[in-house]
């Protein structure tokens, strides 16, 4: 490709040139907007050419969700991300499962906005459970909603990139967003309500079951997890690998697997989840 003026000169064989004329097309949208174009948006773009899938790319391309409080245009990045927010719209419950970077916990949280915004729900209420990864509750300090804190961090953060910090000090103060570990759950009906369950992995059987079943009228759930990140003791089942098997088929459900190809943190991140799935696959580890 030669840039002379305003032009862009495409040189090579009919079907490089083709390719890479396409390529340019699906990526037009992101160009027009001024946004910086990633090894994630080139490869998105690649495999959408590769899988006769433009025209879903070319719908990515313009589905804006949300705009963030610094003034990011907030989109899906990659056609799985795409299906993931579709499926969110379309049924009461979807699971994500896959490798962390993929904006699961991210979009679950925007859709959810969304949702409350559009009046479509009247609360939102994201849980995850305070499952331990080396630390102990009981030796972090103060009270236990300070302990638990911690394991709802990524939560906060996300609102905080949607609504600002005011905002959701405000709406979590009138209980329209609730943020608890996923023991609170036990015992209610959530009704006209979003429930996010964040890393469901190291849920158990029956706590996923717990959680499943709290759905009222008027509600859906978002269930996201990345199944090579266990934290339970060896040997207990993960409620969200029992989920995938109970629930595939099932009405109402959506299940949307991501893969290393999704991540859409820092390139080393994408690098990082393919090395470690070699790994377990040499040793023989579910993945």
């Amino acid at each position: 490709m030669v840039l002379r003026g305003l032009d862009l000169v495409i040189q090579g064989k009919p079907v490089a040139r083709e390719r890479t004329a396409g390529l340019l097309e699906l990526l037009r949208p992101l160009w027009q907007a001024n946004e910086g174009i990633t090894a994630v948006d080139l490869q998105a773009a690649l495999t959408a050419l590769d899988t006769n899938r433009s025209d879903d790319h070319r719908q990515m391309g313009g589905q804006i969700l949300a705009t963030s409080v610094r003034g990011r245009a907030l989109r899906p990045r990659t056609l799985r991300q795409k299906a993931f927010v579709e499926a969110i719209e379309r049924h009461d419950l979807t699971l994500a499962i896959g490798p962390a970077g993929t904006g699961k916990t991210f979009l679950a949280t925007v859709q959810a906005v969304r949702l409350l915004q559009e009046r479509r729900v009247e609360r939102l209420v994201l849980t995850r459970p305070a499952v331990e990864a080396g630390e102990r509750l009981g030796f972090l300090p103060g009270d236990l909603q300070q302990k638990v804190d911690p394991y709802l961090r990524p939560l906060y953060d996300a609102l905080h990139t949607l609504l600002g910090r005011e905002r959701t000090e405000a709406l979590l103060e009138k209980g329209v967003i609730e943020v608890a570990p996923l023991a609170y759950m036990r015992g209610r009906t959530l009704e006209s309500s979003l429930v996010i369950l964040d890393e469901a992995q190291n849920t158990t059987p029956a706590q996923m079951r717990m959680a499943l079943t709290r759905l009222g009228e008027n509600s859906r759930m978002v269930v996201t997890g990345d199944i090579t990140q266990i934290d339970l003791p060896a040997g207990q089942l993960s409620g969200l690998v029992e989920a995938e098997q109970v629930l595939q088929g099932v009405e109402g459900v959506a299940i949307i697997r991501f893969s290393d190809a999704d991540v859409v943190r820092h390139p080393l991140v994408q690098r990082l989840v393919q090395a470690y799935a070699r790994r377990d696959a040499q040793l023989g580890r579910r993945s």
